[in-house]
């Protein structure tokens, strides 16, 4: 039995070697599959690892520029709100300048308007000045031709009175410019006194009806401004007492010329509108050729008329006057 048992495994232990023989080179070709798959799914995930890692790698260089731009854009997105905001600076400085100009402007207009009123204004009152101007004008020429006339009618008066005078042989000389007469003082007061002696009012008598009626005439009475009386001393004594002797002394003459019976009522209405007595002291003196006073000379009794030019010549001055003011404006 015991060789039944040995020779029956003998077979089959010559079997299960060959068996054990191929399992094993099957093992070792699966285990060789195996890892060569392993091996190939190394190399897959490295090739796979290096192409990831270098798309990483380019990524990451891709990253990095972009950063570097993104990062140059920054800087200049910067600069560039720096820029902006130095504009907005300038631009608020501008806008406030603009502003200033406007309210420049503005002023500036609401001061032409008020140049304009007053120019109006002015231009108003230039032709109101312009009308008074010519007015003034057409009464100057109105003068001036009065005047002219006058300067005519005084020579014909001194003419004309020199004539009447040397006709009814009054002692009294007329002056050729002025047409003043002078009286002696001798013949009308004494020494000191202001009363008119019987010669002084014998002249008179003789004087005045010939001086009026030269002045009186109907041609010439119009142009008459005034009569003029002045009573002159010598330098003896003061000035003072000169000045009330001379004014009482041509008060005087002024009386008795007014109370002359030789003289119409229109004479005397006339002579009483236009008579002045002034006295003169010794402002007025006389002198001798060889400069000393010519005391019985300077006690005096002048007659002077004044005719209405002086008046229209004082009245020309002012119109001048106001004339050149206006101008001035």
């Amino acid at each position: 039995m015991l060789k039944r048992g040995r020779t029956g495994r003998g077979p089959r232990s010559g079997d299960n070697g060959a068996h054990w023989i191929s399992y094993s080179d099957m093992m070792a070709s699966l285990l060789l599959v195996f890892v060569l798959a392993v091996v190939y799914s190394v190399y897959q995930y490295y090739s796979m690892l290096e192409i990831k890692t270098q798309q990483l790698n380019e990524q990451q260089a891709e990253l990095d520029r972009a950063t570097i731009t993104l990062v140059q854009r920054e800087e200049e997105l910067e600069a560039a709100n720096v820029t902006l905001m130095g504009k907005q600076e300038e631009l608020a400085a501008i806008q406030i300048q603009l502003d200033q100009q406007e309210n420049d402007l503005h002023a500036a207009q609401d001061a032409l308007k008020t140049q304009e009123e007053e120019q109006a204004k002015l231009q108003l009152q230039l032709a109101a000045m312009q009308s008074v101007l010519e007015a003034q004008r057409a009464e100057m020429l109105t003068y001036q031709r009065r005047i002219d006339d006058m300067i005519g009618v005084r020579s014909k008066i001194i003419q004309e009175l020199s004539q009447a005078l040397s006709a009814a042989k009054v002692g009294a000389s007329v002056d050729a410019a002025t047409g003043d007469i002078i009286l002696e003082g001798k013949v009308f007061f004494d020494s000191s006194r202001d009363t008119i002696r019987a010669e002084g009012q014998d002249l008179l008598s003789r004087f005045v009806p010939v001086y009026l009626g030269v002045l009186m005439r109907p041609e010439y009475v119009d142009y008459v401004g005034e009569i003029i009386i002045e009573g002159h001393t010598d330098d003896q004594g003061s000035y003072m007492s000169n000045l009330k002797l001379s004014q009482n002394r041509a008060l005087s003459v002024a009386e008795y010329c007014l109370q002359l019976s030789s003289l119409t009522d229109r004479q005397v209405s006339q002579l009483q509108s236009l008579l002045t007595a002034k006295g003169r002291s010794y402002s007025d003196l006389i002198y001798n050729a060889d400069g000393t006073v010519n005391r019985e000379a300077s006690r005096r009794v002048e007659f002077k008329f004044r005719l209405k030019d002086s008046e229209m010549i004082q009245e020309m001055n002012r119109i001048l006057t106001q004339m050149e003011a206006q101008n001035s404006l």
